[in-house]
């Protein structure tokens, strides 16, 4: 008997992950909206003008915006920003059946308690099995079919694998892991690293500059994931590494984006109406990091832009005259 999944938020990248697991063939798929205008709209054109537009759904993908549908799903995907994560539990946890799987798509860490999401999860929803699925992949080439690889970890690597194996699909690839913490602190300050890279670019720093914050970048998250109870070699994979290259280099990220235009300008402006994880990852991760004794100078710096307290000159002048030391 064919399992039912339910993908709960019908933005862009939740779109794609749903169209994704329905092209797996394993399981029967809702793509769960908020209001039921799209869900008509989407039902009669195929299409998710919204958020995905011009990109055709699989036709056996279904739609609703009645909660209701999760209480016989087997397994839920919760697509939404980190700091909503919080929010959608409250209000569907009724609808999730006692041992359900439910499985966090977001990358980042909650700014009010300074928890990783799958904590959170497992306080707000007591008895349901909570995992994470992570890594570099954007929502427009998961959709278009591209191949994509990412990371699904579980409290147990059976969990992960058996998640793994009912969404992956022709052109999606997940790899299984028993990290949940070394696979979300890689998602979540690979966003942070991100917008370093893009202050670099703005700021016509060039490519070496680039090169040594990526690599210097990941020996940040490979200390960080270690002070918290995860495995250093976790970031270096599909989570931290792969996602890092990935939204480090590419304009489609909006931490890049944002990154760049705080290059140019000299100082960080938040767009209006876009989402940017790693504004809101910089401050939690460098409290974090103060509060461990972890050494993270350009988590620091990025929160310390972000937060008007440094500009983009006197940040490179900080990092570049750091004492020398051993890499």
């Amino acid at each position: 008997m064919s399992k039912r999944l339910v993908v709960v938020g019908s933005g862009a990248f939740g779109t794609a992950l749903a169209a994704a697991s329905t092209h797996s063939g394993n399981a029967d798929v809702i793509l769960l909206c908020r209001d039921e205008a799209q869900c008509e709209d989407m039902r009669k054109t195929g299409v998710n003008s919204r958020n995905l537009p011009g990109l055709r759904l699989p036709d056996d993908l279904s739609f609703s915006s009645d909660a209701s549908c999760l209480e016989l799903a087997d397994v839920a995907l919760f697509v939404m920003p980190s700091q909503a994560q919080r929010a959608a539990a409250r209000a569907l946890g009724d609808h999730l059946r006692p041992n359900m799987a439910v499985i966090t798509c977001a990358k980042g860490i909650d700014r009010e308690t300074g928890e990783l999401l799958t904590n959170l999860l497992e306080r707000e929803l007591p008895g349901r099995r909570i995992s994470v699925l992570s890594g570099p992949g954007f929502a427009a080439d998961i959709a278009r079919g591209l191949p994509t690889a990412m990371v699904l970890a579980s409290a147990t690597l059976e969990e992960a694998d058996a998640h793994a194996r009912l969404i992956s699909g022709p052109t999606f690839r997940l790899y299984a892991s028993a990290d949940r913490i070394g696979v979300q602190l890689g998602g979540a300050l690979k966003n942070v690293l991100a917008i370093a890279c893009g202050i670099i670019e703005g700021a016509g720093l060039g490519d070496s500059a680039r090169a040594a914050l990526i690599s210097r970048g990941l020996a940040e998250m490979s200390r960080f994931a270690a002070a918290f109870g995860g495995d250093a070699h976790t970031v270096r994979g599909l989570s931290g590494l792969g996602d890092l290259v990935l939204t480090a280099t590419s304009h489609q990220s909006r931490n890049l984006r944002f990154g760049i235009e705080t290059g140019r300008s000299g100082r960080a402006v938040l767009p209006s109406g876009e989402l940017v994880e790693g504004a809101a990852a910089a401050a939690v991760a460098a409290r974090l990091a103060t509060e461990r004794g972890v050494d993270m100078p350009v988590t620091n710096a990025v929160a310390s832009i972000i937060e008007g307290n440094l500009d983009v000159a006197s940040a490179m002048n900080a990092l570049m005259t750091r004492p020398i030391t051993t890499e």
